[in-house]
């Protein structure tokens, strides 16, 4: 278990050594090829040292790695900071304003090409109403002032790109009845927000079960998660937590297959899709 920049540089190690034994060099070649002492490819390769999305788009040369999604996706786990790809993440425009760990998510979640999510208190953001994100972002993070919480909702919208980018991010998403029935914001806010649930549910990339009350005791009582799902790459899935203060990143394959069959146990429990759209429209009308 790790944290978000730590569980990319080991998983961006991985690949790259995964990538040179592919193109059948050792790490002293590449090391001369590059100019660089063959401590620092062991470091990259390792996941001790960072590597800047320059270093990984010199390495992908030498291997005559030519795939643009895939050169995409490793540069973007080179990290949010820095030279290269970095400066032209939008995000990295509200760097004072967004925790790392925040920035380190929207960078998994802007690569990701599957995003699985069970959520047990709030509509996922990806699927919030402007209305409906400010109630929740003055509500957790007390005591910012207009502009800060305008700016936040900004970045909620923004997210909210990948659902329409192509190829769009495919979202599954399981809501426990609780996040419908919470009026966050106000009754007038919620059911604006619910018509945004059902309009949401339109998009064919997106697919959205409620987990009703009468589901009784399940696995996703332990709490809220998201499986993030990259191309080319499964081995770089990982599962992230969040806390109050900080967010847990796990990457072992063992905890990948436990979240894997609860996600897949909990949409087998919860409401098909269309029956979870004539539930929404139900809570909707009694607003």
């Amino acid at each position: 278990m790790r944290y978000g920049p730590v569980v990319r540089r080991r998983k961006l190690g991985a690949e790259l050594r995964s990538l040179r034994d592919q193109a059948g060099l050792t790490s002293g070649e590449v090391a001369r090829l590059v100019g660089w002492h063959q401590s620092k490819v062991s470091r990259i390769e390792t996941g001790r040292s960072a590597a800047k999305p320059a270093d990984v788009r010199l390495l992908l040369d030498r291997y005559d790695v030519r795939d643009p999604e895939l050169r995409a996706l490793l540069e973007a786990l080179a990290g949010t900071e820095g030279d290269g790809v970095a400066r032209h993440q939008w995000w990295h425009a509200y760097k004072g304003l967004l925790p790392a760990a925040y920035r380190d998510f929207i960078s998994l979640e802007s690569q990701a090409c599957r995003m699985r999510t069970l959520e047990t208190s709030v509509v996922p953001g990806l699927l919030q109403t402007p209305e409906y994100a400010r109630a929740v972002t003055r509500a957790a993070l007390g005591g910012l002032t207009e502009s800060e919480v305008e700016a936040l909702v900004e970045v909620r919208l923004a997210r909210q790109d990948v659902l329409r980018a192509d190829p769009p991010l495919e979202l599954s998403a399981v809501l426990d009845e609780a996040v419908l029935r919470r009026p966050v914001g106000g009754y007038g806010v919620m059911a604006r927000q619910l018509r945004g649930l059902r309009e949401a549910m339109r998009l064919p990339q997106v697919r959205l079960q409620v987990l009703p009350f009468s589901a009784g005791a399940h696995i996703g009582l332990t709490g809220s998660f998201v499986m993030f799902s990259f191309p080319n790459i499964s081995d770089l899935d990982v599962v992230v937590l969040d806390h109050m203060t900080s967010s847990l990143y796990l990457e072992r394959k063992e905890d990948l297959q436990a979240y894997t069959e609860a996600f897949t146990s909990l949409q087998e429990h919860a409401l098909s899709a269309e029956d979870t759209r004539e539930f929404i429209a139900g809570i909707g009308d009694g607003a």
